[in-house]
This record gives C-alpha cells, sequence and structure tokens, in this order.
C-alpha cells in the first residue's frame, strides 16, 4: 500500500469524534480524507441534522479542499463509525464527477484500509450522465 494511504488515514483518524452538537445536531460519526492534486490532505467530518441539512464527510473535506482554491482529487479515504472504510455515497460521488467531468473516473477510493483494497470512482459509477 502507498505510503499516502496511511497519512490519509492517520488525518482523517484524528478529525474522527463522534459527538453531538445541539440535540438536533451530531457530527463526527464519519470522517474523510482527500488527497488533491497537489498532493495535500484535506479533511471533513459528517454532520448530521434532523432536517437533512447535513454533509457526508467526503463532501465536507471536498469543500475544504474547494474553500483552500483546490478542485482536482486524486483519493479519498472515509472512516466509518465501526472504523471501517467504505466507498461515497450517490451524493458525494456525484459531486465528484461534476468537479473532474472526464477525470472523474481515476479518482482512486480506499474500500478497504486494513487489506488496501482500492477501486477506482469510474469503476463504482459506471454509466454517469456525465461522460
Amino acid at each position: 500500500m502507498e505510503k499516502i494511504w496511511n497519512e490519509m488515514y492517520s488525518a482523517a483518524k484524528k478529525v474522527l469524534n463522534e459527538r453531538r452538537i445541539s440535540e438536533y445536531v451530531t457530527c463526527g460519526e464519519v470522517s474523510a480524507a482527500i488527497l488533491s492534486k497537489s498532493g495535500k490532505i484535506y479533511i471533513g467530518v459528517c454532520i448530521d441534522t434532523c432536517s437533512t441539512l447535513g454533509i457526508c464527510a467526503e463532501r465536507n473535506a471536498i469543500f475544504n479542499m474547494i474553500t483552500n482554491g483546490e478542485q482536482e482529487i486524486e483519493k479519498v479515504l472515509c472512516i466509518l463509525p465501526d472504523g471501517s472504510n467504505g466507498a461515497p455515497c450517490g451524493a458525494c460521488r456525484e459531486l465528484m464527477v461534476q468537479l473532474m467531468p472526464g477525470k472523474y473516473k481515476d479518482i482512486e477510493i480506499m474500500l478497504d484500509y486494513s487489506t488496501g483494497r482500492t477501486v477506482k470512482l469510474g469503476e463504482i459509477t459506471p454509466e454517469w450522465w456525465i461522460k
């Protein structure tokens, strides 16, 4: 496994901190790290609200990247509440596709950190409406 995955995992693990912000908002159950084309790691956590105003950890990390002047994603890693990893949801995939039309298929996603199993976004997002 590439060393960068260890750095991304460590960065995401540092912000994984499930907590209740108010009676309506929880956060930190899932964390994510995005590796930008420049090689910088951006992190984010999920924020859940009682009225669907929340955001996934992956999109939060992507918005952090965009806020800091970048828009190209190389790799994505998220840590789920049980410590495992998984693929981004449909909304997160859609954002990545729209950010990088023509290039999104090459974004690498860590599916299982314990085994080093990765997949390309194009493999799990086939036949998308944006080519």
